[in-house]
């Protein structure tokens, strides 16, 4: 199991430094409102850019040209891998930058998505320390790259109630 603590992610005796959403934890995740939701999510898949890097672990993944996430609240394929071209509102899973070299996806609100509870719960390379996300886990590429070489598929990550990272309510802050 890995577990959210006040010092960052704990995971097999270490610490990992890590920053969550701009809207801090929530127990009651809702689309774009950029906290990071509590409870116990499974990991479920792991990402990467093959571009980029070297496979991180036997089950990974490649995230090709053309893969998206669906984040349409009403579509059918909300809150899944969908692949371009795609009309309905989405993310891009090939990003410029690092951020998504390497993912971790967690089962938040899947496989059976609840219109508008939130999508994409993704454990990803933060954009520089501390720097808030849209509700995911970030942490430094290192960090992540060891994860995700020590995790299995169905591993636990348990996000509970911390009061060391109360809602953030600035506008100005860009989130990924």
């Amino acid at each position: 199991m890995i577990r959210l603590t006040p010092m960052g992610l704990w995971a097999r005796g270490r610490v990992l430094p890590c920053s969550i959403g701009r809207g801090g934890l929530t127990p009651t995740k809702r689309e774009g409102d950029g906290a990071t939701p509590l409870g116990r999510h499974r990991i479920v898949g792991l990402l990467y850019r093959p571009d980029r890097m070297a496979r991180p672990a036997a089950w990974a993944q490649p995230i090709l040209p053309g893969d998206l996430w669906c984040d349409a609240s009403g579509h059918p394929a909300y809150n899944h891998a969908t692949r371009a071209p795609f009309a309905a509102s989405h993310e891009a899973m090939r990003r410029p930058d690092p951020l998504y070299d390497i993912v971790l996806v967690t089962d938040w609100n899947w496989p059976d998505a609840r219109p508008g509870a939130g999508s994409a719960i993704f454990l990803h390379q933060w954009r520089r320390p501390g720097f808030p996300t849209a509700g995911c886990i970030a942490m430094a590429r290192r960090d992540l790259a060891w994860l995700a070489s020590v995790l299995r598929p169905g591993e636990e990550l348990l996000v509970p109630a911390l009061p060391r990272w109360p809602a953030r309510r600035r506008q100005d802050q860009r989130a990924v």
